[in-house]
């Protein structure tokens, strides 16, 4: 039979990612976050044919995951088991395997469950072989992990971490950290600084200390790869699609991998927290995410969203009618309530999508005060593990007021922007307009939170896009904005997203905002732009000539 179409050359693909992977690494190696004995007092790479590399690599790859999208209902033959038909010969309108009952033949002769698990299998495997060669660089694209160093050996050397910058440190490791943030308190949480104390030996040798934080992202990403299909699955949505949005993303490859940035632990953390909570176990999925938000404080909005979780009524045995919404849990989880059949089962329910809740039924009065105990309970689970973390770093609780230190005067937002136009307009200095558009963002940012979990409570819409939209409300209405901040949205939304398009509007926020930093981190200048401009056209003609070829492949017929 002959294979046609996009679906018929995957593994070009997953080829083609590994290309652009590998001139990512090249490039790195003269245009990264170079150590300060590299780059010199001014902390910038050299740039020249290293950028070039960069971005033409950055292209390559971000093209790859795009192009493999539009194969990610079939995997290659090779990654089907041996007795089943090839998944190229699948109809254009074949459903995905989470539209089919479980256990029924997909349009490959596969049961849909096993087409899925191969897929995501083989996504899984297409990650590890993208990551691989950013795995020894230098950092990428951010100087951030040197601050990490940095913190760590502060708070093991006895500095108030939330009151001193790595400047009061001095030696080597505050020479690797740009004059912005000498000064600037820490803005993590203490279960953070834990973390980065653990590399606090190798402060001195700044290379091997953020191989060494590197080294727990990666663990962080390959929790993500293995959280997400599992959590998807509880939730009814495809397994597959959540891996290849949430974790098979430039996003997390360019900035959790390559760059080492913190945020990689909180995201599995959080993922793990609500995979507890769909589970019935609302007391671990609160520890988890405090963790979660000790490490990078936005994971608190997902803390709610457990508890939805965790109290939520299972359908009844059998397929859920069209239209039926997520109802709340009449006997709380609190007590230890638990459902017959497994929880993905239980959770059905969500592939409904949103609806109106369901009427109370008789005997549901009581049932507010249960879930009112158990919401007690969660929150003091969270204040303990709070008090516990916070004791056992030493650190006391002033990071709750070194939260805005990702902002300076001269950080970019939306909100930021704003202000600065209105400045321009006025004729005026722009830290009055500037505070006071950051101000309106913030408040902005809170309402429109408030509004989605009152969507989500009156109308029953699912907590996780609800948790999606409300990290992209913070991340975009924020004071700073960098664009891995951005995964904070998408990861949810890989959950969430049920249709091609809603993946779709995913993909292209997440491929726009891979191009938005330079490989050493700092603003480019114009010789740095033109140097960028090649790269991307080196990359595109790379795509145009794998797209060329394959469009001759495919007139080609092979049985």
């Amino acid at each position: 039979m002959p294979n046609t179409g996009a679906n018929a050359y995957p593994s070009r693909y997953r080829w083609l990612g590994l290309l652009g992977s590998l001139a990512l690494a090249a490039g790195a190696l003269t245009s990264g976050a170079l150590p300060a004995a590299a780059t010199g007092p001014t902390l910038r790479a050299s740039g020249g044919a290293g950028t070039v590399l960069v971005f033409a690599g950055l292209t390559v790859l971000t093209a790859a995951w795009l192009l493999l999208g539009r194969s990610a209902d079939a995997p290659p033959a090779d990654a089907l088991p041996a007795n089943a038909l090839s998944a190229e010969a699948l109809p254009a309108n074949a459903p995905p395997a989470n539209a089919l009952p479980a256990g029924a033949p997909s349009g490959n002769g596969l049961p849909a469950a096993g087409r899925s698990a191969a897929r995501t299998r083989w996504l899984t495997a297409t990650l590890a072989w993208w990551a691989a060669p950013l795995l020894l660089l230098p950092p990428l694209f951010s100087r951030d992990a040197y601050s990490y160093l940095a913190q760590g050996a502060m708070l093991a050397g006895g500095f108030d971490v939330y009151a001193d910058g790595p400047a009061a440190l001095g030696g080597p490791i505050a020479q690797q950290i740009p004059q912005v943030w000498q000064h600037t308190p820490a803005p993590y949480g203490p279960a953070f600084l834990l973390l980065a104390r653990a590399a606090a030996p190798l402060a001195d040798h700044p290379y091997a200390g953020v191989l060494l934080l590197r080294l727990s992202a990666v663990l962080a990403v390959a929790a993500l790869a293995a959280l997400l299909p599992a959590l998807a699955r509880a939730l009814g949505t495809d397994p597959a699609a959540a891996l290849r949005l949430g974790a098979l993303n430039p996003l997390v490859l360019l900035h959790l991998v390559a760059g080492a940035h913190n945020d990689a632990v909180p995201l599995a953390l959080m993922l793990a927290g609500l995979l507890a909570a769909t589970r019935r176990r609302p007391l671990p999925a609160a520890a988890l995410i405090t963790l979660a938000a000790l490490t990078k404080a936005p994971a608190a909005l997902a803390l709610p969203a457990a508890w939805w979780l965790a109290t939520a009524v299972p359908p009844p045995d059998g397929p859920p009618r069209p239209g039926a919404a997520l109802r709340r849990d009449p006997h709380p989880a609190a007590a230890g309530t638990r459902w017959a059949g497994t929880p993905t089962r239980a959770f059905r329910v969500f592939r409904a999508g949103p609806g109106r809740a369901a009427a109370p039924r008789p005997g549901a009065a009581p049932a507010r005060g249960h879930r009112l105990r158990c919401a007690a309970a969660v929150l003091a689970v969270a204040a303990g593990t709070t008090a516990a973390v916070t004791a056992v770093a030493g650190t006391g609780y002033g990071w709750v007021s070194a939260l805005t230190t990702p902002a300076t005067a001269s950080s970019w937002s939306p909100s930021s922007g704003l202000g600065r136009l209105a400045a321009a307009l006025a004729g005026i200095a722009p830290e009055g307009p500037v505070a006071g558009a950051r101000l309106l963002g913030a408040v902005v940012a809170v309402v429109a939170v408030v509004l989605l979990a009152v969507r989500v409570a009156r109308r029953g819409s699912g907590p996780v896009a609800a948790l999606a939209l409300a990290f992209g409300a913070v991340v975009a209405l924020g004071p700073a904005f960098r664009p891995w901040y951005a995964l904070w949205c998408a990861v949810p939304a890989a959950l969430a997203a049920r249709t091609a398009g809603a993946r779709r509007v995913v993909e292209l926020a997440c491929a726009a905002l891979a191009f938005a930093v330079m490989p050493d981190g700092f603003e480019p200048d114009s010789a740095e732009l033109v140097l960028a401009a090649g790269g991307l056209v080196l990359g595109a003609a790379a795509i145009m000539l794998t797209e060329r070829q394959l469009t001759f492949q495919e007139r080609q017929p092979a049985c």
